[in-house]
């Protein structure tokens, strides 16, 4: 039987009630709790209605030891179910490395707020994408309120710490920047079509001229490249786990995308395809039956982190300004941004579910297109 009691706080007076839960398997002696925060005794006493019928059912768990890590099996379990291979592999180094070693043996209802905020601070000395971290040890503290073991989130009002290059000047901003300029983009293509092969040289051309995803480009087949029409089909991409090859949808719907390609860009395409075709039937094979694009000697699909090796090679050799291979991706969009292309349709051909990633290359634009501003400007108001 449930006895209920009112209570006064900053907030005003609420209602609470306590209930013998009956003994506890661990200690041998009867064991009571305490449920707050009622707006009404009505609604304590519904609450201990339901929490009694849970008793009854066999229902009711002793929550005192419980740990986190406890509770992000229980999450994880279901939740890894409802997520793709990729998704889940990432989420498992994300915990594994980073989030069990500081939370995984502590006893979630005694992990504090202040704990939390501290956990966080030190996880962002460390890494960029704290706020990736915060999230997904924010997930397992949700799972605990929704299942009853906690009442509250200790991780709901952390606050994210900002980066050490948020708060750079402009001028250091610039040095850091994570794209080429229209220059650099032709210098570099310039030496790849001299020094690397063929295929890598067409990969190079096509991360740079599409803003496609490298992921995307490894997954594509000559079925998703329309010569007459002048168009590549983007809708699934390449993944690896455990040394296997896996092709996969993509996460959102807009990252599946029809884009126009040029004349130059169709006509690498095709001398491409040509010399592939000949290399296979030299060395008795048909590309290794998969109809790739790209492909190993073999016919296996590339490894993911083999561009970004190639990259770092041709930069360091030539001593260009070192960017990612996602920094193609985010030169492919200033230099659209540069010959006119508006935020929509920039938005559209890199397959952007939401328009503010758009806007936040849009923000980081090159020195070129600031130029060209001014000189607009000038050109207006001398008229």
């Amino acid at each position: 039987m449930a006895s209920y009691q009112k209570y006064t706080t900053k907030q005003g007076q609420l209602w609470l009630f306590k209930m013998d839960t009956g003994i506890n398997p661990e200690t041998g002696k009867r064991q009571t709790t305490t449920r707050r925060g009622f707006n009404t005794k009505k609604e304590a006493q519904a609450a201990a209605a339901k929490l009694e019928q849970e008793i009854a059912n066999g229902l009711l768990i002793n929550n005192n030891n419980i740990t986190y890590e406890d509770v992000f099996e229980q999450w994880f379990a279901t939740h890894s179910k409802t997520i793709k291979a990729s998704t889940k592999k990432t989420i498992e180094s994300k915990f594994k490395r980073h989030i069990i070693p500081r939370f995984g043996k502590l006893k979630v209802k005694d992990i504090s707020k202040a704990y939390c905020q501290k956990m966080i601070n030190e996880i962002a000395d460390s890494i960029a994408s704290v706020n990736d971290i915060k999230i997904q040890a924010n997930q397992v503290f949700k799972y605990a309120v929704k299942m009853d073991i906690i009442s509250k989130n200790p991780m709901e009002h952390v606050t994210i710490p900002k980066q050490p290059q948020e708060l750079l000047n402009e001028e250091n901003e610039f040095e850091e920047r994570n794209y080429w300029t229209k220059e650099e983009v032709k210098k570099f293509l310039s030496i790849t079509k001299n020094e690397i092969s063929l295929r890598d040289h067409v990969l190079f051309h096509l991360l740079i001229y599409t803003g496609a995803r490298k992921g995307e480009l490894l997954a594509l087949t000559w079925e998703d490249i329309d010569f007459e029409a002048g168009s590549i089909r983007l809708w699934r991409t390449l993944f690896q786990a455990d040394g296997k090859h896996i092709f996969q949808t993509p996460k959102t719907r807009d990252s599946k995308r029809l884009i126009s390609l040029d004349r130059k860009t169709l006509a690498l395409l095709k001398k491409w395809r040509i010399s592939q075709t000949e290399e296979d039937f030299a060395n008795g094979k048909l590309n290794g039956g998969n109809n790739l694009v790209f492909t190993r000697g073999d016919g296996t699909p590339l490894r993911l982190a083999y561009l970004n090796e190639k990259l770092n090679i041709v930069t360091k050799k030539h001593s260009l300004h070192p960017i990612t291979i996602h920094g193609l991706r985010h030169t492919h969009a200033s230099l659209l941004f540069e010959a006119g292309a508006s935020i929509k349709e920039v938005q559209e051909r890199l397959g952007h579910a939401d328009i503010q990633m758009t806007m936040n290359i849009y923000t980081h634009v090159t020195n070129t297109l600031k130029e060209q501003t001014a000189s607009k400007f000038e050109k207006y108001i001398e008229l």
